[in-house]
């Protein structure tokens, strides 16, 4: 069986974080590459580094296993706070994790101790994107507890902007993340190595120069993976934004009416969609799905298809307009972030690196 296929072009994502560690060198900011939007791939993560990325960063433990596991040889960031039922295998197999729980890092203590390792820990403070982190006013006695444990030591300060709330990341917040930093250092006479400031929103900020010069750790997956900044979804100049092509088969391809025919009701996701009517039209069904993809990520190659719809299993579309679609024929889709994180996580995709691009036409 022929199954729908996601194309990695590893040339492209290896140019895209050349091009965006340039930027960050530029400004004096180190960037972990960020591939959990791809599971963890080994060969993303290879490319990644290829690029120029200092560390990769992952949210799931089990992708920083199967990164390790594939010899890809790097310094590993735990993204998503660490769960306290599973500290033991977060000093095992990453080396620096973000927090902002005293009783994990109380526990991340301990597991250090008995492996014989020393944890690096971020604490994150919350400068209103309302996702992890301390609020600010609890910064302080929280550094103050952490210093007093062993086998963990405080390696900076971070914060997490846009993912959650939309909160934009500015002159003020990133002042603001500076000065708390600052404000450890004098209150417990310690020097923080990281303030990581940034992940993709960032990038316009960084590129106008009004970034304080002591953020200088960034975050980056999407504008390395897709080529798209993450506060207006642009994309960034000197990238590429197709290095993954979503193709999938054309099963069924009849004329049919554009608008349902007799009484309606939800549809299985509890939708009651909507239709214009535009008499006959060809309509394909191709093999992919709700179960395989966030639908309305995806965008036709062919400007001339149109996407009308989904199932769990099937992929409707008005393909009335282009030239001599046949059953057995294959749609190719560019996907956003969300769609590609749902192809990469879906089992019944599969995924197809390419070590070399059959085409490197010029970075938008």
């Amino acid at each position: 069986m022929t199954h729908p296929h996601v194309s990695i072009d590893l040339e492209k994502i290896e140019h895209n974080a050349r091009t965006i560690v340039g930027l960050c060198q530029a400004h004096g900011i180190e960037v972990t590459g960020v591939t959990k939007a791809t599971c963890g791939h080994p060969e993303v993560a290879k490319a990644m580094l290829r690029g120029g990325v200092s560390s990769i960063g992952e949210s799931r433990l089990e992708n920083i296993r199967r990164l390790r596991d594939a010899g890809v040889h790097a310094s590993y960031l735990l993204l998503r706070l660490p769960p306290l039922s599973e500290v033991d295998e977060v000093v095992a197999v990453t080396d620096i994790s973000l927090n902002s729980e005293l009783s994990v890092l109380v526990a991340l203590s301990q597991a250090a101790l008995r492996q014989g390792r020393v944890h690096e820990v971020i604490p994150m403070v919350d400068l209103g994107d309302l996702r992890e982190g301390l609020w600010p006013d609890d910064l302080i006695p929280f550094v103050r507890e952490t210093l007093k444990l062993t086998g963990i030591r405080i390696g900076g300060l971070g914060t997490n902007l846009t993912c959650f709330g939309g909160v934009i990341p500015s002159e003020d917040n990133m002042h603001r993340l500076v000065a708390l930093a600052e404000e450890i250092e004098r209150t417990f006479g310690i020097t923080l190595t990281r303030i990581s400031g940034i992940n993709s929103s960032g990038l316009e900020l960084l590129a106008s120069g009004r970034m304080p010069k002591r953020v200088n750790h960034a975050r980056i997956g999407e504008a390395i993976l897709l080529g798209r900044e993450t506060v207006h979804h642009r994309p960034w100049p000197g990238t590429f934004q197709d290095a993954f092509l979503l193709s999938a088969e054309v099963l069924e391809l009849k004329e049919k009416p554009s608008v349902p025919l007799g009484e309606r009701g939800e549809d299985a996701f509890g939708h009651l969609p909507t239709f214009e009517n535009h008499g006959e039209v060809d309509r394909a069904i191709l093999n992919i799905g709700r179960e395989d993809v966030e639908v309305e990520g995806l965008t036709p190659i062919d400007p001339r298809l149109k996407i009308l719809g989904a199932s769990s299993d099937y992929l409707v579309m008005d393909v009335t307009a282009a030239d001599r679609i046949r059953v057995g024929d294959r749609v190719i889709f560019s996907l956003n972030y969300a769609a590609l994180l749902a192809v990469m996580t879906s089992q019944y995709v599969e995924k197809r690196p390419l070590q070399r691009s059959s085409s490197m036409e010029t970075a938008r």
